[in-house]
């Protein structure tokens, strides 16, 4: 799971990113639009949470965009515009839903956690391979029904994976995954998390497998 805040308040914007990435996963944020237009071309996004005045414009004409790309993200609107007008405006432009400030946290998150859910009804949620299990609306893994509790960033590259199962996954989309813009990369990072990820799974009994493809990327395996 990765998220986009774009919210340009310095005490707002990063207190949103926190919570969204404890709650659901990855998360990244930036202050105006064309700060998010460039991050939307570097990497997909599952989710973008986003304020609607920003210093260069009004971040609805984002959305049409952002409607256009492949995957498409879902989009919560978060913004004190909260005029029917404006609302109706938001929606109408293509986004999920639309949250006034202020707000209560369980709210966001619930709000959140709800337009991944509307979005995804086309998918089963829970992917399988061999006897191991990943659901991504719950982001749980489990090996024989039994919960397989992981690190933050090991349980991103699984999911990265898992996604994915039985295709390549190149190492610029498990960068992308398990890292932010602002976290500084090792060379040899994703390689030593996924030794551990692989320890962990065997360790639990795991009979799938995360099988290597030197100089492209990994792919979860039977």
């Amino acid at each position: 799971m990765r998220i986009l805040v774009i919210e340009d308040d310095t005490d707002l914007g990063p207190w949103l990113r926190d919570a969204l990435e404890a709650a659901l996963g990855g998360a990244d944020r930036v202050a105006t639009l064309d700060e998010a237009e460039t991050a939307l071309k570097v990497r997909p996004f599952d989710l973008v949470v986003m304020d609607r005045r920003l210093p260069d414009g009004d971040a609805v004409t984002l959305i049409a965009k952002m409607r256009m790309l492949s995957p498409r993200p879902s989009i919560l609107v978060l913004t004190a515009l909260d005029d029917p007008n404006e609302i109706a405006r938001a929606l109408d432009a293509g986004a999920d839903d639309y949250l006034a400030k202020p707000f209560e946290p369980v709210e966001l998150i619930a709000r959140a956690r709800a337009v991944l859910r509307r979005n995804q009804l086309d998918q089963k949620g829970v992917t399988s391979v061999s006897n191991l299990r990943f659901d991504t609306f719950a982001r749980t893994a489990y090996v024989d029904d039994q919960p397989l509790i992981l690190p933050r960033r090991e349980l991103a590259l699984l999911e990265a994976l898992m996604r994915r199962a039985g295709q390549v996954v190149l190492r610029e989309s498990l960068d992308n995954a398990v890292y932010g813009f602002d976290d500084e990369i090792q060379s040899n990072a994703i390689d030593a998390h996924l030794s551990r990820l692989r320890k962990r799974l065997r360790e639990a009994g795991c009979r799938a497998e995360i099988k290597a493809l030197r100089g492209i990327g990994y792919l979860m395996v039977e």
